[in-house]
């Protein structure tokens, strides 16, 4: 069935059916097992396993590389999907999918010419950089030292979401002298430890707990030779979360929908002999189902912000990329209260079209609002709609980076 038919209107190329046909028989076997994996929590390492034999993280990179071609539109689109089948696997993908963007917009070719290859031999990264304790905001406390003509790198990193499931880690650390630089380390190199310890009650199943770096040797060529990232970094990582919440709805609407139809036992003041019939048990469907709708649209618009990035940039206008860069961070920052606020209120109100059994552990269907309340929390909802209010008042431009740590 084709987005079309199914109510969710037209994906955003004309080739993009053709495109997500490769990949909608996995995601439906990921959405298959996401309740019992919720319900058990069992790490999606057979989901991703699945994905990357398919090619799924080839997206991005051009077909004469070895990848799909993909646009960012398109991207974005399949990501919705995934996210209707599973959310925790969406997340787990994010670091690499924005280390791909890293790659394909780096000004360095010999760093291209060695991430390339590995990404379309289906090699993954995952996420290390955030940190918990006493690193101040903008500064980390992981060093990586120069030692030789090596590297050494020490400390701890926390929300390492993907790293557990991941092939290399992408991090960010100061050198010996307190300024800011990149690399890659392979996940199961000498001295790495990725723990399973993140106790998040939603996204339980990204493994964004705790990674240690002890003593860990570091070849020179795995250090980035650019400490920044790609002109829409900031925006491309919260529109992630953006199309994941927009393909909760969408999976939230799905099962509404069919519990209701399936559903035989009636309340006795009711409207009708079956919930199928009554239209104000129908009407919560509708309303569960034109948020995830909306949600969808206004995450792949914003998407085109960050096209029109990419294709300057492409064109050689570093003037213009500039300009559509600032302009997608303000695209992304109008619609991350607006998408939250409607997916947060449809899990929400899925279970008022359903009775008591709704709430057994064994259909999960709580893990719908468990996901989304937590993807809500990543850098904030309520600094939003200030940056976007001082955008339209004063013509502000939103902040490059976000970072947490110590005043």
């Amino acid at each position: 069935m084709t987005q079309i038919q199914a109510g969710w209107g037209a994906g955003p190329s004309a080739r993009y059916e053709d495109l997500a046909e490769r990949f909608r028989p996995v995601f439906r076997e990921i959405r298959a097992g996401a309740p019992a994996r919720d319900h058990d929590r069992r790490l999606p390492h057979a989901e991703l396993a699945a994905l990357k034999e398919a090619g799924f993280t080839t997206l991005r990179l051009p077909p004469e590389e070895g990848g799909h071609g993909a646009s960012l539109l398109e991207l974005f689109g399949l990501l919705i999907e995934l996210s209707e089948g599973d959310p925790n696997v969406t997340n787990a993908l994010r670091a690499h999918f924005g280390f791909t963007e890293d790659v394909l917009n780096s000004p360095h070719p010999h760093w291209r010419r060695q991430w390339l290859p590995r990404i379309a031999a289906r090699e993954t990264v995952g996420s290390g950089v955030s940190e918990t304790g006493t690193a101040k905001v903008g500064s980390f406390d992981t060093v990586l030292k120069r030692c030789g003509d090596a590297y050494v790198l020490d400390g701890s990193k926390f929300y390492t979401t993907g790293s557990l499931f991941a092939d290399w880690i992408h991090l960010a650390a100061v050198d010996e002298a307190g300024q800011p630089i990149g690399a890659a380390v392979p996940r199961r190199a000498a001295g790495v430890e990725v723990l399973d310890d993140w106790d998040g009650f939603g996204q339980a199943l990204t493994a964004s707990g705790t990674a240690r770096f002890t003593g860990v040797a570091v070849e020179a060529s795995w250090v980035n030779p650019d400490p920044g990232r790609f002109r829409y970094a900031v925006a491309f990582y919260q529109l992630v979360h953006l199309a994941t919440l927009a393909g909760i709805g969408r999976a939230a609407a799905g099962d509404v929908a069919r519990l209701v139809a399936e559903r035989t036992r009636v309340y006795s003041h009711g409207n009708a002999a079956r919930a199928a019939d009554d239209p104000q048990v129908l009407q919560v469907v509708g309303r569960v189902r034109g948020a995830a709708y909306a949600a969808g649209a206004i995450a792949l618009k914003a998407a085109e912000a960050l096209q029109r990035v990419w294709e300057a940039d492409r064109a050689g206008d570093a003037e213009g990329a500039a300009v559509a860069a600032s302009v997608a961070d303000v695209e992304v920052n109008q619609a991350v209260t607006v998408v939250t606020g409607l997916v947060l209120d449809a899990t929400t109100q899925l279970f008022d079209a359903l009775g008591a059994s709704s709430t057994r552990r064994g259909l999960a269907l709580d893990r719908h609002w468990r996901n989304a309340r937590t993807i809500a929390t990543h850098n904030p909802r309520i600094y939003r709609d200030r940056t976007v209010g001082d955008f339209a008042v004063n013509g502000a431009a939103p902040p490059r980076q976000y970072r947490v740590g110590e005043a």
